[in-house]
C-alpha cells in the first residue's frame, strides 16, 4: 500500500507517556482513593449495580508492581462515530500487554460491538499494529453501533470470552458505549465469568466529561481540523469580502465543538444551543440576532462574515422541539401514508395546517420552502422527523435574508447579503491526530491494561492534569457508575453517563460572552491554521482553548 511522506513520519513518532506510567509496567503501584456513589439517582444506581457501585477511584503512581502475575488475552472494540487517536488507544493497550509479558494476546473484534456477539476478530501482532500507530480513523477494527444492553447479547459476549479465555474486553466508546460496559461489567461480575470490563472515553463532541474526565478523545482534533478549515474561510470572507459564510459544525446535541471552534476563530456569530434553550429563544429571536450583526456590518461596507452553527441548535429552540413533536403525533401510524396520497404540495400544506395547533403552525410557516418540505419527506424507520438532517446553516441564512429585505425596505439596511454554506463533520473524525490526542490516547490505552492487570472492572481509563505538559498528566481509574443518572429513553427509566452540556456559567463561554459582542461586528478573525506535528512544543502540543480556560 501507497504510503505518503507524513503517514510514514507519524509511524515513528513515540507518543508521550505520564511520568508514572513512563518506566514500565513493573513499576506501577496502585493507590486507592475515596469510595465514589453516582453523580445522581444513588439509590436507583446502586439498586441496579450491586456489584460494581461504591468502588474506589483509584491513581497509579511509581512503585513496585505488587498485581498477580498471569497470562492476558484482552479482547477490544471500537464503538459508535470515529474519533482521532482511536489506533492509539489500541497500540498502548497492546504495548503494555506485551510489556507485562511477551505471551499476552490482544484480540480486535470487527465492527463494533456485533463482532464481540458474532465472534469475528483478528489476533493483533507487531506488524498488523505498527501499521496503525498514530493515524487517524477507526480502519484498524472498524466500528460500529449496535448496542450491548440485553441479557440475550450477555450470555453471548460470556460465551465467545470463555471460548478465546479473555480475561477483559476493553469498550472504546461514548457515553452510550460506556453506559453499556458498566451494564456488561455488572453482569459479568453477577454471573462470576471473571471478564473485566473497561472504558476509555472518545466522542468528537466533547459531552463525554466531568470532574474526573477532562476531555474525551478526540475532541482537541476534529476542533483543530474544523478550525483550521473555518479559518480557510475567514481569510478568504476578508478577502473577497462579499460573501456570509453559514457553518454547521458536528457536535449532536452539544454545542462544544461549535465554541471551540469559535474560540480558536472569533467569527462574527457562534450560537450556542445550551444557551438559546435557557433564554428559550424563538427562531424569530436567533434570526434578529444574526440579521443585526449583518445589518451592522452592512451598513459600516463589510458585506461578508461568518456565523457558526452548531449541529443540534433546534433541538434547543422551545417552538421548534414544540413542532417537531406535533408532526410526529400528525404523521402517527396510517397518518402517513395518508398525507403521501396527497397529489401535491398544496393539498400537503392544508394537511399540514389543519393538523398542527396555531402555535406551532406560525413556527411552520416562517419556515423557508425548503426546510417545510424536509420536515415532512424525510423520515426515520419510526415516522419521526430526522432532526439531524435539517438543514440549519440553510435555515438561519434564509430566514435572515427575509428579515433583511424587511430591513430594507424599511430604509435601516444598506448592506448587500449573500449567502454561502457549509458543514464540516466527517473532515474531522478520521483526521491525522494531533500530538495531545497521539499521546492522550496512547496513554488511556496503556492505563487501561494496568487497570486490568490490577484487577478492576467497570472502570473508566483516566489520564487527568491533561491541560499540563504529558510528563505532569496522571493515571488512574474511575467506576463508570460515578457518572451515572436515570434518563427517560423510549419510555422507559434507563441508567446512563449523563451527558456534559456547554455551561454558561463556565470560563469557556463566559470568554466567549464577553467578546462576541466586538466579533459581531468588527473582523477580528483569527487564522489557526494546519495542526502542526513537528516543531517547538507550545505550537506542536497546544491543547485546546477549552481546556486551557477551564484549567487555566
Amino acid at each position: 500500500m501507497e504510503i505518503s511522506p507524513l503517514q510514514k513520519a507519524r509511524y515513528e513518532y513515540s507518543p508521550k507517556l505520564p511520568g508514572m506510567l513512563k518506566d514500565g509496567v513493573s513499576k506501577i503501584s496502585v493507590k486507592e482513593g475515596e469510595v465514589t456513589s453516582s453523580v445522581a439517582d444513588q439509590e436507583k444506581i446502586k439498586a441496579l449495580f450491586p456489584n460494581t457501585y461504591g468502588k474506589k477511584e483509584i491513581t497509579f503512581v511509581k512503585g513496585e508492581n505488587t498485581s498477580a502475575s498471569k497470562k492476558q488475552v484482552v479482547g477490544v472494540i471500537l464503538s459508535g462515530g470515529q474519533a482521532p487517536g482511536g489506533h492509539n488507544v489500541i497500540c498502548g493497550l497492546y504495548d503494555a500487554l506485551k510489556a507485562a509479558d511477551k505471551e499476552n494476546v490482544l484480540l480486535g473484534f470487527k465492527g463494533g460491538p456485533s463482532g464481540l456477539i458474532e465472534d469475528d476478530y483478528v489476533e493483533f501482532d507487531d506488524a498488523f499494529i505498527d501499521a496503525y500507530r498514530n493515524t487517524g480513523g477507526f480502519d484498524i477494527i472498524g466500528s460500529g453501533r449496535t448496542k450491548l444492553e440485553t441479557e440475550e447479547q450477555f450470555k453471548i459476549v460470556e460465551q465467545v470470552a470463555a471460548k478465546h479465555g479473555l480475561n477483559a474486553v476493553v469498550i472504546i466508546g461514548g457515553d452510550d458505549s460506556n453506559t453499556n460496559a458498566a451494564v456488561l461489567a455488572e453482569y459479568m461480575a453477577a454471573h462470576n465469568t471473571g471478564v473485566q470490563v473497561i472504558g476509555c472515553p472518545k466522542t468528537i463532541d466533547g459531552d463525554l466529561k466531568n470532574e474526573d474526565i477532562e476531555a474525551s478523545f478526540g475532541f482537541d482534533t476534529a476542533t483543530k481540523t474544523y478550525s483550521e478549515l473555518i479559518g480557510n474561510i475567514e481569510r478568504d470572507a476578508n478577502s473577497a469580502k462579499k460573501y456570509w459564510h453559514f457553518i454547521k459544525v458536528m457536535g449532536r446535541s452539544a454545542s462544544h465543538v461549535a465554541l471551540e471552534c469559535a474560540l480558536e476563530t472569533q467569527p462574527n456569530i457562534c450560537l450556542i444551543g445550551e444557551e438559546v434553550a435557557a433564554k428559550k429563544m424563538s427562531l424569530a429571536q436567533i434570526t434578529s440576532y444574526i440579521a443585526d450583526s449583518v445589518e451592522k456590518r452592512g451598513n459600516a461596507g463589510n458585506n461578508f462574515g461568518v456565523a457558526i452553527i452548531p449541529e443540534g441548535i433546534v433541538e434547543f429552540v422551545p417552538e421548534f422541539s414544540k413542532l417537531i413533536a406535533e408532526i410526529n403525533e400528525l404523521l402517527a401510524g396510517s397518518k402517513t401514508e395518508e398525507f403521501n396520497a396527497l397529489p401535491d404540495w398544496d393539498k400537503k400544506y392544508e394537511f399540514i395546517k389543519a393538523g398542527l395547533t396555531a402555535e406551532s403552525f406560525a413556527v411552520f410557516d416562517i419556515l423557508p420552502q425548503g426546510i417545510k418540505q424536509q420536515l415532512f419527506l424525510e423520515r426515520d424507520p419510526h415516522g419521526n422527523v430526522q432532526v439531524s438532517l435539517i438543514e440549519s446553516e440553510k435555515l438561519f441564512s434564509e430566514m435572515v435574508k427575509d428579515e433583511l429585505a424587511k430591513r430594507k425596505a424599511a430604509g435601516s439596511y444598506k448592506g448587500k447579503f449573500s449567502a454561502q454554506h457549509h458543514f464540516f463533520g466527517y473532515e474531522g473524525r478520521c483526521a491525522f491526530p494531533s500530538n495531545f490526542d497521539a499521546d492522550y490516547c496512547y496513554s488511556l490505552g496503556y492505563n487501561a491494561f494496568m487497570l486490568i492487570q490490577y484487577g478492576y472492572t467497570g472502570y473508566l481509563s483516566k489520564i487527568s492534569n491533561i491541560s499540563k505538559p504529558a510528563d505532569e498528566w496522571v493515571a488512574g481509574g474511575m467506576p463508570i457508575t460515578k457518572m451515572m443518572n436515570m434518563e427517560r429513553r423510549n419510555g422507559e427509566d434507563k441508567p446512563v453517563i449523563k451527558k456534559a452540556l456547554v455551561e454558561l456559567d463556565g470560563k469557556p463561554f463566559k470568554f466567549f460572552e464577553a467578546n462576541r459582542d466586538k466579533w459581531a461586528v468588527e473582523t477580528c478573525f483569527t487564522f489557526p491554521g494546519a495542526i502542526q506535528y513537528y516543531g517547538p512544543s507550545e505550537v506542536c502540543d497546544l491543547t485546546t482553548r477549552t481546556l486551557a480556560l477551564e484549567k487555566g
